[in-house]
């Protein structure tokens, strides 16, 4: 089963940071998770909530800044001493840490707020720029922006991210069209999802932190999960 860092390693390290996923990438696991928004000025940065308020010491929306003033907040601190100055990454800083690596990189666009006209091309040109088409996964709770992603680049891998559980997992995906389903974990022991399964779907299951659920979801056929510590995952399950 595939282990993605959920914002890098996020259990120890102040999460979607260069230092989370600096972690992630020395780690023997198949991926990371990361979420894209867009400043003012049209730059794709990583961090996962509209605003900054939770994750560094300044407070608005993203969208409403440049990148430049986005620099001036502190990113890590929130979440140890130890990481004071951490600044925010942009997408590009961040695939630059995985260029020679394995690793895969699901990319979250964070679309179900605010509609950031154009994040999907921006997002595919930096794809592009860094020669990763074959290893990113593309996924939103926002289905249309996985139908534009695939109108503008059929071969990239998307996945339609739930939060509830729907009767028909494939037919729906078939209709976007979405390459993989991720759903929340505790909605990914329903029928629903197990009917997927059989019908050889790509389902991945968010967030996993807990080995005795890791295990199950392993038996269960689930091919991924996203964590935010890998490592007590990795080893919980090699266990045995």
């Amino acid at each position: 089963m595939d282990l993605f860092a959920h914002r890098g390693v996020s259990a120890h390290f102040p999460e979607n940071t260069k230092a989370a996923f600096y972690a992630a990438s020395k780690l023997p696991i198949a991926g990371i998770e990361l979420d894209v928004h867009v400043t003012a000025d049209g730059e794709l940065v990583v961090i996962h909530d509209e605003t900054i308020d939770r994750t560094s010491n300044g407070s608005g929306y993203v969208k409403d800044f440049t990148l430049q003033q986005l620099r001036a907040y502190d990113y890590g601190s929130w979440f140890a001493a130890q990481f004071q100055g951490e600044s925010i990454p942009t997408l590009g800083e961040v695939l630059e840490l995985f260029v020679a690596t394995h690793h895969r990189i699901n990319i979250e666009l964070k679309t179900d707020v605010f509609p950031y006209e154009g994040i999907e091309a921006l997002v595919l040109k930096e794809i592009a720029t860094h020669q990763m088409t074959e290893r990113v996964i593309i996924s939103s709770f926002n289905h249309e922006s996985l139908q534009t992603v695939y109108q503008m680049a059929p071969y990239i891998e998307t996945a339609a991210l739930f939060a509830e559980v729907l009767v028909d997992f494939t037919t729906y995906t078939a209709t976007i069209p979405a390459n993989a389903i991720h759903v929340s974990l505790p909605t990914a022991f329903r029928k629903p999802i197990a009917t997927a399964l059989e019908r050889e779907a790509t389902v991945r299951v968010y967030t996993v932190n807990d080995v005795k659920y890791a295990k199950q979801l392993q038996q269960l056929g689930i091919q991924a999960l996203f964590t935010d510590d890998p490592e007590a995952i990795l080893d919980g399950i090699n266990k045995d």
